[in-house]
């Protein structure tokens, strides 16, 4: 009788340990593909050349259809400087998996279109002295 209590009890913790295991490695793979998301989403940002102001969102399909994501771009007090927050959520109850913030510079148009200009006149200067020696 006392060697079936004691063997229960090993059943009962060795069953509860491997529900914990599998729980804390189903957890794991959430939040490791929840990074790889959000870091895809602020690729993809930094891939498209022009950074805008704004919130976006969007949700994915097929194996990734667990998760939807959310980017908001702000503007800083450093002209063409912005931060990026993507959060990726569980599709189904909406609560946040992970969040990654980051920041992005997008010069300017202005600055860009400036600084075009004097690289031209810079080698324009350098050709025409090259043409006087």
């Amino acid at each position: 009788m006392c060697a079936t209590v004691i063997l229960a009890i090993g059943v009962v913790g060795l069953t509860t340990a491997i529900t914990t295991a599998f729980g804390s490695s189903k957890e794991s793979e959430l939040q490791s593909t929840a990074s790889m998301i959000a870091a895809g989403q602020i690729e993809t940002l930094r891939a498209g050349g022009f950074v805008t102001d704004g919130e976006d969102e969007g949700e994915f399909s097929g194996g990734l259809a667990l998760y939807r994501w959310k980017q908001t771009i702000v503007s800083t007090a450093i002209d063409g400087l912005h931060e990026v927050t993507v959060k990726i959520l569980n599709a189904n109850s909406r609560q946040e998996i992970y969040e990654l913030k980051t920041m992005l510079f997008d010069p300017p148009l202005d600055k860009v279109d400036e600084k075009a200009k004097e690289r031209e006149k810079t080698n324009a200067t350098k050709k025409r002295e090259g043409r006087k020696r």
